[in-house]
């Protein structure tokens, strides 16, 4: 059975992490992404990764871990020959997807109204940092830029260090997420209607959408959010706590919960102190009660604690590097990663991230490893109808 996708033809011109990992999610459900390539070096992050040697080949860490199951062809869009190609793509595909500034397609003739002539049910999406107006909308963008103006940073950290970055691009993340989820939004309606769409994604936009708490409390009860390292600003005790050996993830949210975990413990005494009887107690007595709390868990490793607390009903969690959790045996037994073996051009295996949800009849996954630069460029051109003489005029005008 194919999969959610299947029969879907998207344009990836995108580059670096937003707009590759929303190509990346849609590749993952069956669609036919083709990733559209500038000829000299394709896309950045083929030269961006841990592994210098990767990175010389042109097929980086970076680019590895979000371009599995796609095709490459390269085009110079500043070619009338490339554009050629390219509008002989783009009436063959459903989805464009891009993420340059704003303005930058649609100076070269290949903007969403110009591409409407072509594909009238084009679903055309744009990603950038800040949307396709606005006053900051011609500015560059990355992800730390977006953490910092979206008020992520305000909130990471605790009273006395921050504001930091989260450790990872979440902002790049969110805004393919929601560039995904737009384009199979758009889908369905096309499915309904026959028409098509243009798509206007912000990161910023889209990383506030996701501080709903936050944000309510300041727009609905006038509370500005605090940083709070790891603690949870709605309950106590929720939070990281130290035991014998290990950080331990505990959220006692529910007063049934702050009961049995002070019975796993054996300090049933402190769910009659004042002091923490009641949940509003609790929070403003947080630095006292996380003492006593790991005076007890000091005696167990957190590996012991996770599985005593979690028995009680208690939701509790080691806190695990990126080795750690690939080995965990729920990570494991989901299947969350697949692996290539003899890639073209590369020492070793690839082992890539499946997709974060299964659906029936499909595992979500890639069904062809990252592609070299311009690795199909004659499978595709020749589904054109391009003949072999005219690939190669092609790539000696410099066209592709």
């Amino acid at each position: 059975m194919g999969g959610l996708l299947s029969g879907v033809r998207v344009l990836d011109l995108t580059n670096v992490l937003a707009g590759p990992f929303c190509g990346y999610q849609l590749a993952l459900q069956d669609a036919d992404v083709i990733k559209v390539e500038i000829p000299d070096g394709g896309d950045l992050a083929r030269q961006l990764g841990a592994s210098p040697e990767l990175n010389d080949r042109l097929m980086g860490a970076s680019f590895l871990a979000q371009n599995a199951g796609k095709r490459s062809i390269t085009a110079n869009l500043k070619s009338e020959r490339g554009r050629e190609v390219f509008r002989r793509l783009v009436a063959t595909s459903d989805v464009l997807l891009e993420n340059f500034r704003p303005g930058v397609l649609a100076r070269l003739g290949l903007g969403y109204e110009d591409l409407k002539a072509v594909k009238p049910d084009l679903i055309y999406c744009a990603i950038s940092g800040f949307g396709q107006d606005g006053p900051l909308s011609r500015n560059p963008a990355y992800d730390q830029i977006i953490q910092g103006l979206s008020g992520v940073m305000s909130l990471t950290g605790d009273a006395n260090v921050g504001p930091f970055r989260v450790g990872y691009p979440i902002c790049d993340t969110v805004g393919g997420i929601t560039a995904a989820f737009a384009i199979c939004a758009a889908l369905y309606r096309r499915g309904i209607g026959g028409e098509g769409q243009f798509i206007d994604v912000s990161m910023l936009d889209s990383t506030l959408v996701t501080l709903g708490w936050p944000l309510s409390n300041w727009l609905l009860a006038g509370v500005e959010p605090q940083r709070m390292g790891n603690e949870n600003v709605t309950a106590s005790p929720s939070g990281t706590f130290r035991t014998g050996r290990g950080l331990l993830n505990i959220a006692a949210n529910k007063q049934e919960q702050f009961v049995a975990l002070c019975q796993v413990l054996g300090v049933a005494h402190l769910t009659v102190d004042p002091r923490f009887a009641q949940r509003e107690n609790r929070k403003k007595n947080r630095p006292a009660l996380t003492a006593l709390l790991e005076q007890a868990l000091l005696e167990r490793t957190a590996e012991d604690w996770e599985t005593l607390l979690n028995e009680a009903g208690v939701p509790a969690g080691r806190v695990l590097d990126v080795p750690d959790v690939l080995r965990h045996p729920q990570v494991v037994h989901r299947g969350v990663t697949q692996t290539f073996e003899g890639v073209d051009g590369l020492p070793g295996a690839v082992t890539v991230m499946r997709s974060g949800f299964q659906a029936s009849g499909h595992p979500g996954e890639a069904d062809r490893p990252p592609p070299a630069l311009g690795q199909h460029a004659e499978e595709l051109l020749g589904e054109l109808g391009f003949t072999g003489a005219e690939i190669a005029a092609l790539r000696q005008e410099g066209a592709i």
